[in-house]
């Protein structure tokens, strides 16, 4: 998945009784509307097909943002306008709609004729609409301030790329090779995925990775060993060998995925080492294509495979982890895994290591991995929960990837993770009791508003496990 920037489309309602009132009032409003476009326009791309004057130019602009498929609506009340106007524009409306509360002018100056209050009347007309749509069962997310404070730029960025995350989520596939048996948090009916989430989950057989691995080009192979030569620091017993079979390993899932279409995968590890045809398991190329961009998840866990999905679009450089341990004196939990992570998330003043892995599940030879801990900073944490039938619910946590992590022993990537202003028992004890999982996506930085965002128009319960949250 590419990081461009959300599609939004800019709904800006008045009515032609002000055109009797205030003079070129309809010049002035298109040039506002496209300075809205160009001020938010490094963030997200505003399209702004000019003034919705009555009920039939509404209903043809939101007609019309559903046919290019942009990824929400962004309301803005240029004046007032009767809300009846608008409701019937929105019944066959499938994008994400914010509505944002907002005017021209910061403050109300001694200066203000009957035009500037015509122009920044907006308040007056989004009431009318608010209390339509939630007397019609609608609730979209409202956005109030200044349109050119920080804080409504961060907030309106939260929602448009929350919005985009809806629209690629609802065209994902995510192929899975096995499923752990006996794991209950990682299973959920595909049916209800697709339904709710979006992503189609397919089981696939080893036996295509097998038969795209007899045919890898070698120069591939090379080409992607040597890419992990300027990505990582290579450890000097990681045999040529044991490094060029992972490298066609990777280049082998990578070739499947992008001619199938897939943006995530699972492989379990008992998928390739009870197959009798596979040498190594997929650490290296899991690793790096969670650096690509494509979600992953161990052990045929598609949920959080889909939330990877997801979370690759919502932010940068998801990561795929889990609790590994508590541990109360520095009040954290170690995250790690089996060997897969997005080395993107590694701390910039160490380069990953790519080292020989002593690992001896799936009873395959010593798999070259990616060692590395995260970056030191403010993280999120986010899982996601089949809770009965076809509900669902994400949890999560805001805190901070501690600066010390010297554990010498471990062959995996890992780091410890701070709950933000409470203490880990408190923490894990509302994690377990809100049925989070123990497969997670973790980002650098605080996303939770963000992902609260995209529950909110899946109609996904969200719950924080912070006390402010």
């Amino acid at each position: 998945m590419t990081n461009d920037k959300p599609r939004i489309g800019l709904l800006g309602i008045t009515q032609e009784l002000y055109d009797d009132v205030v003079k070129d009032i309809t010049a002035y409003q298109r040039r506002f509307g496209s300075e809205l476009s160009s001020w938010f326009s490094s963030d997200i791309e505003l399209l702004f097909p000019g003034p919705a004057r009555n009920r039939s130019q509404i209903e043809q602009i939101v007609s019309r943002f559903n046919e290019e498929k942009l990824d929400g609506i962004m309301v803005v009340m240029l004046t007032y306008a009767p809300s009846l106007f608008v409701i019937d524009a929105f019944r066959s409306n499938r994008l994400p709609i914010i509505l944002a509360n907002l005017q021209p002018e910061r403050t109300v100056a001694a200066t203000w004729d009957m035009a500037s209050l015509t122009y920044n009347q907006g308040i007056h007309g989004i009431q009318d609409l608010a209390n339509c749509f939630y007397k019609l069962g609608l609730r979209p997310p409202v956005l109030s301030g200044d349109w050119k404070s920080p804080a409504f730029r961060c907030r309106l960025t939260d929602w448009a790329l929350a919005a985009r995350t809806i629209s690629r989520v609802r065209k994902a596939r995510v192929a899975t090779f096995g499923q752990m048996p006996g794991m209950g948090d990682i299973t959920a009916d595909p049916n209800d995925i697709m339904r709710i989430l979006g992503p189609q989950v397919d089981h696939v057989h080893v036996g295509v990775l097998n038969e795209i691995m007899a045919h890898v080009e070698p120069a591939e192979v090379e080409a992607a060993m040597a890419r992990d030569r300027l990505n990582f620091s290579i450890a000097s017993d990681l045999s040529e060998e044991s490094h060029r079979y992972a490298a066609s390993l990777y280049v082998s899932l990578r070739t499947f995925l992008v001619s199938q279409h897939y943006d995530g995968f699972c492989v379990h590890f008992d998928a390739l080492g009870k197959d009798g045809r596979f040498r190594q398991l997929h650490m290296l190329a899991a690793s790096n294509l969670m650096a690509e961009g494509f979600g992953y998840a161990a052990e045929g866990d598609v949920l959080c495979a889909s939330l990877m999905v997801a979370g690759q679009s919502i932010g940068r450089n998801a990561h795929f982890t889990e609790m590994y341990a508590m541990d109360f004196e520095r009040n954290a939990f170690l995250m790690s895994h089996m060997g897969e992570g997005n080395w993107r998330v590694a701390r910039s003043d160490s380069k990953p290591r790519l080292i020989r892995r002593e690992l001896r599940i799936g009873g395959l030879q010593d798999p070259p991995t990616v060692l590395f801990t995260a970056q030191p900073g403010p993280a999120t944490l986010v899982s996601l929960a089949n809770i009965g039938g076809s509900r669902f619910r994400m949890v999560s946590l805001e805190g901070t990837i501690l600066d010390e992590a010297k554990l010498p022993q471990l062959e995996m990537p890992y780091f410890f993770l701070q709950p933000k202003d409470q203490s880990v028992e408190e923490t894990a004890t509302r994690w377990l009791q809100s049925a989070g999982t123990h497969h997670q996506v973790l980002h650098l930085g605080t996303l939770g508003a963000r992902w609260e965002m995209f529950c909110g128009m899946l109609g996904i319960e969200f719950v924080s496990m912070n006390r402010n949250g």
